[in-house]
């Protein structure tokens, strides 16, 4: 039986064409390239096995590279998910079914050339057995920024898929979460009730980082000061979670009482693709006016960098115009629980990972492009109250940013 495919062997090949151009043009020595981690494997191949993709440059082919993938297991779910080897009679890519990474140098060859590979991503231990049976020209150099950045102009068939994702999530936080809070309940007992929705609203059951070690459930959950909890996260919220040995958790203990602010940043998936939404909430009470003061220059804040986001526009430009416009009241613990733990960063790319390019911060100076995806996350903790603040997902247009996930939106007061 085939398995459901969302992308064709035609989208496929388009994507290692633009790999392959982007290697010749930012890497033009290159020979070999090397994929390991799962999430590029999905991007190239349309499956994600224990395997390796090799990517060799020839001009001898219309692609002007072959793709060898050799597959550990599972070869038979491989054959079945990837629409590139269904097809007979295509020279410039090839299934291999592979024990070891002896077989692949017997099938291709041990001599690579000149070899790039994942530097963020592949262990050092894989990478001396790589270099036991294969022979590489110099060292090995990194092609994380290359792939990554071919990754961030999304398709119309990935475009549509973050779509999907993006109102589920606006019906999970908008619609959903208000009628999941009551008094008493546990953040873990909320994180268990989001989570049944989510499954419910179509979510894929796990949500991707690039940046290594970032363990989640479902998001960072805070009730009250809870989200002002430092942690280990390259985020702008906080979380008090379990405990030291899952930080990124629920607190089991932190009951909800009336007064409180919820914050709630989650990602959400649909077949692989995500979107990024933070919605804040106050249970029983109109929400304290430091609070709603916070909330609304966040919002205000995220709607004036969505109106930027046009092909051509650079983001460490439109980081640097947006800081240097806000005042020392306003940078008080903005993009941070305090002004210890601040993040230097207003938004991310997201797909196939939360955490893609471009990042709207200083160092990203490549224009934007036309769908390019970015979640834009203006928060702003307001001491012994809570997180505040918004985060929506933006396609980049010619016409500004168009929203996904619903737009940021007022704090919702639930009963």
């Amino acid at each position: 039986m085939l398995m459901n495919m969302d992308f064709s062997a035609e989208e496929l090949r388009t994507r290692r064409n633009r790999f392959t151009a982007a290697m010749n043009r930012r890497c033009p020595d290159w020979d070999t390239a090397i994929l390991i981690d799962s999430v590029n494997q999905y991007y190239l191949t349309g499956t994600i096995q224990d395997g390796m993709a090799v990517i060799r440059k020839d001009s001898a082919v219309p692609e002007g590279s072959r793709l060898y993938y050799g597959v550990r297991r599972s070869f038979a779910r491989a054959a079945l998910e990837s629409p590139l080897f269904r097809e007979t009679g295509n020279v410039s890519e090839e299934l291999l079914p592979m024990v070891s990474y002896r077989d692949m140098a017997d099938k291709i060859g041990s001599d690579l050339g000149r070899v790039y590979l994942e530097g963020d991503t592949l262990p050092t231990a894989v990478l001396e057995r790589l270099k036991k049976y294969f022979s590489f020209s110099g060292r090995p150099a990194f092609l994380d920024a290359v792939i990554r950045g071919v990754r961030s102009v999304k398709s119309p068939a990935e475009i549509e898929l973050i779509r999907r994702s993006g109102e589920a999530h606006r019906l999970l936080l908008e619609e959903r979460v208000p009628a999941i809070l009551r008094e008493g309940m546990t953040e873990a007992e909320f994180a268990g009730e989001l989570s049944a929705e989510m499954y419910r609203l179509g979510y894929q059951g796990l949500t991707r980082f690039h940046q290594i070690q970032a363990e989640m459930s479902i998001g960072q959950i805070g009730f009250g000061t809870n989200s002002l909890y430092p942690s280990l996260f390259d985020g702008p919220g906080g979380a008090k979670g379990h405990g030291p040995a899952s930080p990124l958790s629920a607190d089991g203990e932190r009951r909800l009482k009336k007064g409180d602010a919820v914050f709630a940043d989650i990602g959400f998936g649909v077949r692989g693709y995500h979107s990024d939404k933070t919605q804040v909430y106050v249970f029983g009470a109109e929400p304290p006016e430091a609070f709603a003061k916070a909330h609304q220059f966040c919002m205000d804040l995220q709607k004036a960098l969505a109106e930027r986001l046009v092909p051509g526009a650079v983001p460490s430009e439109l980081y640097r115009d947006i800081l240097g416009s806000l005042g020392e009241a306003e940078l008080d613990c903005f993009m941070g629980v305090d002004n210890r733990h601040r993040v230097k960063f207003l938004g991310h790319g997201i797909g196939l990972d939360i955490d893609e390019l471009p990042v709207i911060a200083k160092g990203f100076d490549e224009p934007l492009e036309e769908n390019i995806v970015l979640a834009l996350e203006p928060k702003k903790g307001v001491p012994g109250i809570g997180m505040s603040g918004v985060e929506d997902t933006y396609i980049v247009t010619p016409r500004g940013g168009l929203c996904v996930t619903g737009g940021g939106r007022e704090i919702i007061r639930t009963t």
